[in-house]
């Protein structure tokens, strides 16, 4: 089970690497959009993603 908790977090970090170097005036844009956006927006936010990540994985198990 750590195992592959362990390659789901790098497995992030990969995906999260991608943006900056592929299109990093975009990285930044999406930074400066974030600190920008109250504490509700960004818990909406993430919570929203949470949902779509936990779905996604639910479906692509079953």
């Amino acid at each position: 089970m750590w195992h592959e908790i362990l390659i789901a977090g790098a497995l992030m970090l990969v995906l999260e690497g991608l943006l900056p170097i592929l299109n990093p005036s975009l990285f930044r844009q999406m930074m400066l959009s974030a600190s920008q956006m109250s504490d509700q927006q960004l818990r909406w936010t993430g919570m929203i993603s949470l949902l779509i990540g936990a779905i996604t994985i639910y479906f692509l198990k079953h």
